[in-house]
């Protein structure tokens, strides 16, 4: 049956459109249908992207809300899909916490689950000032949805995912509470490795601004020779990650 794929956390600007084109381009390479949604009503990232068939989803009349007919209607489109179909859908942080109380209200992700579809909620934890936000992302949607595996993003980009205990030492998520009491649930680890801004995070951004995949950036004009060089070294890296994980 279909495997489908949810981006949600309630921080914006923390890599999760990211997430979602690196997961459509790494599904890009399996001879099997593919088919995208963006339902984020403010910042249609991940809609901007052509190397992949992105289909823009509207959920509300407000940026804020959530409608059940519009996302009823995502679902019956999810259903009459192939069944050997992949499907990722990027959300907004705007209708985080609506979408989230849909979901369990009509127990729409576990009515797909019961069909014999494979679903798995994607979400990303990030260092520095936002980590205490994106765990509280990552709490929320660990605690509304009890039954669906959960992919946890370590985006280092802004530092790594690291606290302070009680006695001063310094532990990684994998010895948070949160993590420990929710082992179970967690499908994978799939870490984004902090990279030097200068010039690793300069390309990436780049083509994140130019909603281009990795393989079309490596081979761009616009990217000098040791740019094109630099991506194609960083989607080796995470793509050997994403496999090593079985996404």
């Amino acid at each position: 049956m279909a495997l489908i794929n949810l981006t949600l956390q309630g921080k914006g600007g923390v890599g999760k459109s990211f997430v979602a084109s690196l997961l459509a381009q790494h599904y890009l390479k399996r001879d099997t249908p593919l088919a995208c949604f963006d339902t984020d009503p403010i910042n249609q990232t991940f809609a901007g992207y052509k190397a992949f068939p992105v289909e823009t989803i509207r959920l509300g009349e407000r940026p804020d809300e959530i409608n059940p007919r519009y996302f009823d209607a995502l679902i019956e489109q999810i259903m009459a899909g192939p069944d050997d179909g992949i499907v990722v859908i990027d959300n907004g942080a705007s209708t985080f916490l609506p979408l989230l109380g849909y979901m369990v209200e009509a127990q729409a992700l576990q009515m797909l689950a019961d069909a014999g579809h494979e679903v798995r909620l994607h979400t990303v934890l990030t260092g520095g000032q936002a980590l205490n936000d994106t765990m509280e992302g990552l709490h929320h949607v660990l605690q509304s949805v009890p039954d669906i595996p959960v992919v946890v993003w370590l985006n280092e980009y802004f530092g790594r995912i690291e606290r302070k205990d009680a006695s001063g030492e310094v532990r990684s998520f994998e010895h948070s509470g949160l993590y420990k009491k929710n082992k179970d649930r967690i499908h994978a680890l799939v870490r984004l490795p902090e990279v030097r801004k200068e010039t690793f995070g300069h390309d990436i951004e780049q083509m994140m601004r130019a909603r281009l995949t990795f393989d079309e950036a490596a081979s761009h004009p616009e990217f000098q020779l040791m740019s094109r060089q630099r991506l194609k070294m960083t989607w080796r890296s995470i793509g050997a990650e994403m496999e090593q994980r079985v996404l």
